[in-house]
């Protein structure tokens, strides 16, 4: 009795510092129940048959009053038995800590929040509307100009730059209120996604929600983040120079490496979103228990490991493609050679125009700076790189017919050839009809699209590492 009373107290004192752990001794009898409390008493401190029948009772009533609490740990637990550790596995721990899965929730939607930046973001740079806010403030720039005289204060700023004084010289206050509200919207979209990441992170990780790998994955999603703003006003200062005036053929635009890089982090971010909020689902649910044991042991098949591989690789392939993409829109790449699959009268153009020496500098080995600088290199790097990955995914598409991969995997990939389909179709469209706004805002979202399911069907053929799936007794279907 004293063994319990002792404990109990230890419990509430516990329980009041919100750091509760339950993990019950070598020596226990009663086997702690995974996702739930426990509390387990040594049987050498049970004397006598009688004492043992008191002590279960009265642990049956505590048991009863204890699963009315709210469970209040910081970390969920899920034990190991003994009998699934085989001689030749070893066992770092014998508890598998995993993150709640609100935080997954959580960075899902961060994750949706980034995608509708992206989307807003193509429609600024369509719109020409990236270069309308000259400044940086990232206090007092939340507030729109309410006066007049305000918008006309801004205005004069604008004027002072290269973008009005070569191509917008006739532009009235009209037309500039309205790219400037479509900068004004990207910038607060981007300073709310902000705000939706570090304040729930800050909050989960003093509530101890997530487990020290989560929070050093929150803690890289957070520097790149950051990263993102500031290469968004490097981006934008690029556009402003005023040595865009002394070069007559210069047009007054955001630098294309620029334009990818900040593209490139964006999706980055969204990849780390996305897969992290992901992974934190998944590992609940087979901590929990719920997890399909058939869908487990699937994963663990070595005839997909190729297909696994294969999967990885094409998201990559989706990646870089976007990143070409990005280099067309930031050259105008798309208003030249309309047509497909041909660009004049062949499918590839002269070589005098893919290798140029008007896009060499004095010392160049090779004319390698028209892959980034000439845009009808670089259209038709990306004319290749686009047929390329359609036809890497209708060959993952036929190899998944042939291997026992799961259901989810089965579907993923017929998203995936699905998807594909449709944004090489916008992406034809769009070269075809000389860029509209609609059509390319289709496109730049296709592109994100496209990799979402790509990342999915990579998160649908992670494998469950053995020793896990038998420790927690994975859901039988």
């Amino acid at each position: 009795m004293y063994s319990l009373r002792n404990s109990l107290n230890n419990f509430t004192r516990a329980r009041l510092t919100s750091k509760v752990l339950a993990t019950p001794s070598k020596s226990c009898r009663f086997q702690r129940v995974p996702g739930s409390y426990s509390f387990c008493t040594k049987r050498e401190n049970l004397r006598a048959s009688s004492k043992e029948r008191q002590f279960t009772r009265q642990k049956r009533i505590f048991f009863r009053s204890f699963s009315l609490l709210r469970p209040n740990h910081l970390l969920q637990k899920s034990t190991i038995p003994k009998q699934f550790i085989s001689q030749n596995e070893t066992a770092i721990s014998s508890s598998i800590t995993y993150t709640k899965p609100v935080v997954g929730y959580w960075l899902l939607g961060t994750a949706a929040l980034v995608f509708g930046i992206v989307i807003l973001g193509g429609l600024t740079r369509l719109t020409e509307s990236g270069l309308s806010i000259v400044e940086w403030k990232p206090i007092t720039g939340v507030l729109l100009p309410i006066t007049e005289q305000q918008w006309k204060e801004e205005f004069k700023k604008y004027k002072q730059f290269p973008e009005y004084k070569k191509l917008d010289t006739e532009m009235s206050l009209y037309d500039f209120k309205f790219i400037y509200l479509m900068e004004w919207a990207h910038r607060m979209w981007g300073r709310a996604i902000g705000l939706s990441f570090i304040l729930p992170a800050v909050y989960f990780g003093a509530r101890g929600y997530m487990t020290r790998s989560t929070s050093y994955k929150i803690i890289g999603l957070a520097g790149l983040l950051g990263f993102q703003g500031f290469l968004g006003w490097y981006m934008v200062k690029s556009g402003l120079s005023e040595e865009l005036m002394n070069d007559p053929g210069a047009v007054p635009r955001v630098s294309h490496y620029r334009l990818a890089a900040h593209l490139g982090s964006a999706f980055l971010l969204y990849i780390g979103m996305l897969l992290t909020g992901l992974q934190i689902l998944r590992d609940a649910k087979i901590a929990r228990g719920t997890f399909p044991a058939s869908i487990s042991k699937a994963l663990l098949n070595p005839a997909i490991a190729m297909f696994r591989r294969s999967a990885i690789g094409i998201a990559a392939l989706v990646f870089l493609t976007s990143l070409s993409g990005a280099l067309v829109a930031g050259l105008d790449a798309g208003l030249i050679y309309n047509e497909f699959p041909y660009m004049g009268k062949n499918i590839m153009p002269p070589q005098n125009e893919l290798f140029s020496k008007n896009y060499t500098r004095p010392g160049d080995a090779f004319a390698w700076r028209n892959f980034f600088d000439n845009p009808t290199t670089v259209q038709f790097d990306h004319r290749i790189m686009a047929t390329t990955t359609l036809g890497a995914i209708i060959a993952l598409w036929v190899y998944s017919r042939r291997v026992p991969i799961t259901v989810n995997a089965r579907r993923a990939s017929n998203i995936l050839l699905g998807v594909a389909g449709m944004q090489v179709t916008l992406g034809i469209s769009t070269l075809i009809y000389m860029v509209p706004i609609p059509l390319a805002s289709a496109h730049q979202a296709g592109s994100l699209t496209l990799l979402t399911s790509a990342l999915w069907l990579v998160h649908v053929m992670r494998r469950v590492p053995p020793l896990i799936a038998k420790s927690n007794g994975l859901k039988k279907l």
